[in-house]
């Protein structure tokens, strides 16, 4: 064990309005539905994309997103 912190995504989904900021910003994290409303296919962060995940999470107008440690 690393002792590196893992991060992992929670997703509001009835604040989702589908602006689809987060899968513009981290498309390799944050997907759209046919909805057009937010999913990951993992929850965890790989640790390269910490960073522009947690942009998207920043970004997104709703405040539907979270990272969290895992």
């Amino acid at each position: 064990m690393s002792g590196e912190v893992t991060l992992k995504v929670v997703i509001n989904k009835p604040a989702c309005c589908g602006y689809g900021v987060c899968a513009d910003i981290c498309p390799e994290v944050f997907k759209l539905d046919e909805n057009g409303i937010v999913f990951v296919e993992s929850d965890q962060v790989p640790p390269e994309l910490e960073e522009t995940a947690r942009e998207a999470v920043d970004a997104c107008p709703q405040s539907a997103l979270a990272l969290v440690a895992a």
